[in-house]
Order: structure tokens, then sequence, then C-alpha cells
């Protein structure tokens, strides 16, 4: 039997320990803050990060900085940023391919019970882009030229299960097409490849991809969501460009470790909230093709698990397995 004197020895030191930790909670944060990104440099997602970088920053009077790790539709990253301590100084980074991934891969965590959903960032569409030199213009044009030459256009994507995999699988289910995909390991690698004609076709993030179609590197088809956006008010959907209902959106958010701290949680949540309710933040998302999200940490965690189940159900109707 342990002794009163144990007993309250380890009773004074929870004592301290709590206030230890709620002491470095409230000063919370007094270092550096990591921000991994689960895709390469250059993509849509690598844009966003560093631009949330910079906003959080100035929120929080404490540099944010942004830590590329690629890989296996963007695990490797979430991986790497579940590990680490609940600290609040390593933050990840997602997009909607993470909803997508617990229908394709062997998950070795609870893709909702395992992490801290901190905040939605943004949300938006994706922009059809083709090489300059392939011949369709239009998305019947893309069609009729797919069905004409079945497996000839190669369509480019993030990786394997991403977002970006699926709608354009959506697209040719429902357009009845047979193209081939090329993954690779993020957004920025696929334009590239896509400016130099090594493929002919990208869902892209618009944020990174609106750049090059106004330097004519790349030409715009259409947009994945069911509204047109401002920044390119002349591009159709594809809803409207023939297969009516088709609708798929892109969007970002932020998450921490298992058991990240409430009072970290509401003052990151807090932080973005307020950086997404800037007019610089708008016109930014705007200027982008994407729009603020935000919310609380609750609302984030319920569109994360309605979207493994929707997802899921895609995943199943096409057969998508992985590669």
């Amino acid at each position: 039997m342990r002794s009163p004197n144990f007993r309250w020895f380890a009773a004074v030191g929870a004592c301290v320990l709590a206030a230890v930790s709620g002491a470095a909670q409230a000063d919370y944060p007094d270092r550096p803050i990591r921000l991994i990104v689960t895709f390469v440099p250059g993509g849509g997602a690598d844009l966003l990060a560093r631009y949330l970088g910079q906003a959080l920053t100035a929120e929080l009077k404490q540099t944010v900085v942004v830590e590329n790790r690629p890989g296996a539709g963007g695990m490797i990253g979430v991986e790497a940023g579940r590990n680490a301590p609940a600290d609040g100084y390593t933050l990840t980074l997602i997009s909607s391919s993470y909803t997508v991934n617990p229908s394709l891969y062997r998950m070795t965590f609870d893709p909702v019970a395992d992490i801290t959903p901190i905040v939605q960032v943004s949300r938006g569409p994706l922009l059809v882009v083709a090489n300059p030199g392939f011949a369709p213009n239009t998305v019947p044009e893309l069609i009729d030229y797919a069905k004409k030459h079945p497996g000839a256009v190669n369509y480019a994507s993030s990786g394997q299960g991403s977002v970006i995999h699926l709608a354009n699988e959506m697209f040719n289910r429902k357009a009845g097409v047979q193209m081939t995909h090329i993954p690779y390991k993020g957004g920025g690698n696929a334009q590239n490849d896509l400016m130099a004609g090594q493929v002919q076709l990208y869902f892209a993030a618009t944020a990174s991809a609106l750049p090059h179609v106004a330097a004519g590197k790349m030409k715009a088809l259409a947009v994945t969501t069911a509204s047109r956006i401002a920044a390119l008010p002349n591009v159709p959907t594809i809803a409207e460009s023939g297969l009516p209902g088709y609708d798929a959106t892109l969007w970002y958010g932020l998450i921490g470790p298992k058991n990240l701290p409430a009072p970290i949680v509401e003052k990151l949540n807090a932080a973005v909230n307020r950086a997404l309710l800037t007019p610089e933040a708008r016109e930014k998302l705007l200027a982008d093709g994407a729009e603020p999200a935000g919310g609380t940490p609750a609302e984030f965690t319920t569109t994360i698990r309605n979207e493994i189940a929707q997802w899921g159900k895609v995943v199943q109707e096409l057969g998508i397995k992985p590669e």
C-alpha cells in the first residue's frame, strides 16, 4: 500500500504539472510554429499555406514556417503532423483529398477521432485546364475528342486518390469517356508537365492555375462547381457545358494532432477566422477563384465526417482502386 506521503507528493506533482501546462497554453505561442503542407511547392495547397502562414504570423505575433511533406495522396504529411507533440507548434493544412483517402488506403488511424480539426480555411472549384496545343477548347469538344480517341488523352492529378483524381473520374463516368490517369506528387509537378505537353488535361486548384492561364501557358475549359467564379466569369461550369448535376469542390483546412488542448484550438481558430474576415483575405481568395470558409472546429469536424461518407460512395460507384 502506498503511504499517505506518496499520495500527497503525487497530488502536488499533478497540480504543478497542470499549472505549468496551463501557463504554457496561456503563453502560446512563444516560439515559431511549423505548418505542414501535404503536397509539393507550387500547387494550390502550397500557395494557400504560404498566405495563411503570413496571416497567422501577423495574428499570433510568431513566425509560421511552411514545410512541404508530399506523397501518398497527402498521407505522408498528415502522418508527420499527426505524430507531432500536441502542443500547437506543428499544424497541418489538409485538402478535401484527405476525406477521399479512407476509401482508398488502409488507414493506420481514425481520420476523425485521431486528429484535432481546427478550422476550414477556404472552399472553391477546380479549374479544368488544358495545354494550349490541345485541340479541344470547350467541354463538348473535349468529350467529342475523347470519345474519338479512347485512352489517348492523358490527364494529370496531384496523386492517386486525390479529390482532383476523383473529380476527373466523375467527369469520365458522366461523359462516357476513357482518359488515362497520370498521378503526380502534387499540383506543381502536374502543372509543369501540362505546360510542357507531357499531359493534355488537368483539374487544377484555381489559385495555382490562374496565373498560367493569364499568361497563355494553359487554357481554361470549365470550372467544376455549380456556379461560375468571379475570377473567370466567361468560363462556364461543367454542368452547363453538357453534364448537368456535375459538382466538385476543393477545400482546405487546418488540423492538429489528437488531444490538442482546447485553449490552443480556440486561439488558432479565432486567429484564422479574424484573418479570413479581412478585406485583404477575401480579395486574395476571390482573385484565386476561392472564397473564405471559417467557422468552428465542430463545423469543420462535421464537414470531414460527411465528406468521408460522400467520397466513399463515389469511390465504390466508380470502382477506383489504389495503384
